[in-house]
């Protein structure tokens, strides 16, 4: 199915300008975890993208591994801040650095509740890499060290951010045209 031409009412991001961003962001945890292992996790599906991005561009010696932990409701754009997470790693996490990787820090709940989720793990540290920073709409403290462009109060899609599950394979970041709400 092709998505209509008129899905977006502007673009925010360009494929470029996220792949610089992303470069930027990469070199910071490089330096950042120069001298320690680090574990990279990838929450999904919204930060396969980005996180793709950002694991080509780190020179580190890091484990990638994947998470899905969710707050929305249904097909809607809301969120109770009610997060599940449905799948967890098999490997041993305690004393590790955990770096979570997200597209989109929203409300903060999902950032929060696997913030607690890995310090309770014991790691050594947990950072959170977020591709979007909509502080607008946050109801939970949560600061993610590394942000790669805040947005304001506008539901996104493209670059593996949907709506309804639809949408995330544009390869550029928009928002969503209120006639398809």
């Amino acid at each position: 199915m092709n998505y209509p031409v008129d899905i977006m009412s502007e673009v925010l991001f360009t494929e470029e300008q996220i792949a610089k961003r992303t470069k930027e962001l990469a070199q910071r945890i490089n330096e950042d975890y120069k001298d320690s292992p680090l574990t990279v996790v990838c929450t999904l599906k919204g930060a396969v993208f980005f996180f793709t991005e950002l694991m080509k561009n780190l020179k580190l010696d890091c484990r990638l591994e994947f998470i899905k932990a969710s707050s929305y409701i249904g097909n809607t754009t809301m969120t109770l801040g009610n997060v599940t997470i449905s799948r967890s790693m098999n490997f041993e996490i305690q004393g590790r650095d955990i770096l979570i990787v997200e597209d989109i820090v929203d409300t903060g709940h999902t950032c929060a509740k696997l913030f607690d989720y890995f310090k309770n793990q014991k790691c050594h540290s947990v950072q959170i890499c977020t591709l979007l920073d909509k502080k607008s709409r946050r109801q939970v403290e949560i600061n993610p060290k590394y942000i790669g462009f805040e947005i304001g109060n506008q539901f996104v899609i493209g670059y593996g951010l949907d709506y309804n599950e639809a949408y995330r394979n544009i390869p550029y970041i928009g928002i969503l045209n209120e006639k398809y709400l």
